[in-house]
C-alpha cells in the first residue's frame, strides 16, 4: 500500500459500501438546484420554460387584466352580507358594524369582478373572429382570485383559451379553475413573472387594486415611458372615479413629476363596452387586425 493516502486507503477498504453509489445529475439534484449557487439556473428556467410552452401553444399576443385578488364575484358578496344582516335581526349579532361596513364595500366593489368578466368575454369573442387563429390574442391574468379569475372566466365563458401566471407566495395562491391548463405558469421570482406579462402584451386593462395591481400599473407606464417595452401596448384603466380618488395625477402634472404627454399613455373607462370599443380600436391598429369575412350564402 505504499504511496497510497489514508483516504485512499478507506476508500478501498471500504470500497463495497459505495461502489453501487451513483451521485445526481447536477440538474436533479433538489439540493443543488434549491441553492443559491444555482439561481442563475431557476432564473433562466423561468424565462425558458414559458417561453417554449407559448410557442408550443401557438400562442402570439395577450391582453393583460390586472386588478384585486380580494374583489368577490357579486354572489359570493351578496350572500356574504346577507348573512351578516340576517344574523342581526334579532338584535344578537355577533358582528360588529366594522364587519357589516366592510361586507358592504365588497358587494359595492363586486361590480368590478363582473365587469372584468363581461369584458374578457367580449374580447375573446372578439379575437375569436379574428382570421389569424384561436390562439393569437389571448387574455392573461395573474392566475389567482378576484379580478384574476373574472379575466380566465370571461375568456372561458366565451370558449376562448386563457393564460395565468401564477407567484408562488407565503401564503399559497392556488390557480383559479377557469384558466386554460396548459397555459397555467407558476412563478418563483416576481421579476421574471412581469416580464412574462410584459412580452406577449399588446394591451393592459387595470382593474381596481392594491400594491400589487399599482407596482404592476408602475411597470408597465416606466417600460413604455422609457421606451423600453419594444412595441406597442395600450393602456387602460377601468374605473375612472375609484383610480383618479386613489392617485391624483392632475397634481403629479401640477406638481412637474410628469409631462402632459406622459398623462397620455393612460386611458379611462367605466363600462365594459366603452372599454372593449376603446381596446379593439387600439389592438386593430397595433396588430392590424380585421374579423373574418363571412359569406353566409356560399
Amino acid at each position: 500500500m505504499l504511496g497510497v493516502t489514508t483516504k485512499a486507503k478507506e476508500f478501498m477498504e471500504n470500497g463495497s459500501k459505495g461502489a453501487n453509489h451513483i451521485p445526481p445529475l447536477a440538474y436533479r439534484n433538489p439540493r443543488f438546484m434549491e441553492s443559491s449557487e444555482a439561481r442563475p439556473l431557476r432564473l433562466v428556467g423561468e424565462y425558458l420554460e414559458p417561453q417554449a410552452r407559448l410557442r408550443r401553444a401557438g400562442v402570439q399576443h395577450t391582453v393583460v387584466f390586472f386588478g384585486s385578488a380580494r374583489i368577490l364575484p357579486r354572489e359570493e358578496a351578496l350572500r356574504k352580507l346577507r348573512a351578516l344582516e340576517g344574523d342581526g335581526k334579532d338584535g344578537s349579532s355577533s358582528h360588529g358594524a366594522a364587519e357589516v361596513k366592510r361586507a358592504r364595500m365588497d358587494l359595492k366593489m363586486s361590480r368590478y369582478y363582473e365587469d372584468a368578466r363581461v369584458l374578457a368575454r367580449m374580447l375573446t369573442h372578439w379575437a375569436l373572429s379574428l382570421k389569424n387563429g384561436s390562439r393569437f390574442l389571448v387574455v392573461c391574468s395573474g392566475g389567482g382570485p378576484g379580478i384574476m379569475e373574472a379575466a380566465n372566466r370571461g375568456a372561458h365563458e366565451a370558449g376562448g383559451k386563457s393564460l395565468g401566471l401564477n407567484i408562488k407566495l407565503p401564503i399559497e395562491q392556488k390557480p383559479n379553475p377557469y384558466i386554460t391548463p396548459e397555459l397555467s405558469f407558476l412563478f418563483r421570482y416576481f421579476f421574471m413573472r412581469k416580464l412574462w406579462f410584459a412580452q406577449p402584451a399588446r394591451a393592459l386593462i387595470v382593474f381596481p387594486g392594491g400594491f400589487g395591481t399599482m407596482d404592476e400599473l408602475w411597470e408597465f407606464l416606466t417600460l413604455i415611458q422609457t421606451h423600453k417595452m419594444g412595441h406597442s401596448v395600450s393602456i387602460l384603466m377601468y374605473g375612472s372615479k375609484f383610480w383618479k380618488r386613489a392617485i391624483n395625477f392632475d397634481w403629479l402634472l401640477e406638481t412637474g413629476t410628469v409631462e402632459k404627454e406622459d398623462l397620455k399613455l393612460i386611458r379611462f373607462a367605466d363600462t365594459p363596452q366603452q372599454a372593449f370599443d376603446i381596446t379593439r380600436q387600439d389592438l386593430s391598429r397595433i396588430l392590424g387586425v380585421r374579423p373574418v369575412v363571412k359569406h353566409p350564402f356560399l
